[in-house]
């Protein structure tokens, strides 16, 4: 199915791993032309020369911390500067900060809530003139099913995560007129860096212990029995920006394999 974004140009935060590598892989696959944002350098330019080789396809890294509002300023700048244009913004930056309430201070709330809403924030604030000039758009925020039905000892990223959803509704009534529609994919146990960290941590008390064997662990606690791939967000997060979505707009999906008790 073509999903006609050739010739579309994509903002991806967090785009160096994970499901930010895996939605501009797909698409720069679908003819998008694609700017991959993270804070290391490195690993950026590596990622962006590994999604040319897979796809054949147009992809810019710009170093970008999205806590900094010059940064964000400049990424966008950037964009523009090259395709003269910003259609798809996928809003992925962050990484899990989950611990018992009363272990978590002022500033570990403060960096959550920056990284991941005010990050957002600042990124859709940068793009949303652009989109409505054309008067057509896509974002798509990346958000957890934790947003939706949070768990004991599961802030402050959660709530962080709740207000992504919310700024997600927000902004989808807000620019529906211009053409613009806003989405969030709620993900739950998917492979990407955060588990790889997790499971290098208990590698050190069990050498033993396989990369493989620890999904297979952990998925066992999801009702398809599996952890999910990268891949397989990715393919929703470009449907969502797509011509192929164009009805939907202040939506959430689940990418979780059943787990989430909520619909």
């Amino acid at each position: 199915m073509d999903l006609g974004l050739r010739g579309r140009v994509a903002i991806v935060t967090g785009g160096s791993e994970g499901i930010g590598k895996a939605a501009a892989v797909r698409l720069a696959a679908e003819g998008a032309r694609v700017a991959i944002a993270a804070r290391r350098p490195d690993v950026l330019e590596r990622t962006a020369e590994d999604i040319r080789k897979e796809t054949e396809g147009e992809v810019m890294p710009v170093p970008t911390d999205v806590m900094k509002p010059e940064q964000v300023r400049r990424l966008v700048q950037a964009v523009v500067s090259r395709w003269g244009r910003v259609d798809i913004l996928v809003n992925n930056a962050g990484t899990s900060a989950a611990m018992p309430f009363e272990s978590a201070g002022d500033e570990a709330w403060a960096a959550d809530l920056d990284l991941k809403l005010y990050g957002a924030i600042r990124c859709c604030r940068e793009v949303l003139p652009h989109m409505k000039e054309r008067g057509w758009g896509r974002i798509i925020n990346v958000t957890a099913i934790g947003g939706r039905a949070p768990g004991a000892r599961s802030a402050p990223t959660t709530v962080s995560r709740a207000a992504g959803i919310a700024l997600t509704k927000v902004l989808s009534k807000e620019y529906a007129e211009h053409g613009i529609l806003v989405n969030t994919v709620c993900i739950g146990l998917v492979k990407a860096g955060q588990h790889e960290h997790r499971y290098e941590q208990l590698k050190r008390e069990n050498p033993g212990l396989t990369l493989e064997a620890f999904y297979r662990q952990i998925g066992a606690t999801v009702p398809l029995g599996r952890v999910g791939e990268a891949r397989e967000a990715g393919d929703v997060i470009a449907f969502l920006a797509s011509e192929r979505a164009s009805y939907l707009t202040g939506i959430a999906v689940n990418i979780d394999g059943g787990t989430s008790p909520v619909i």
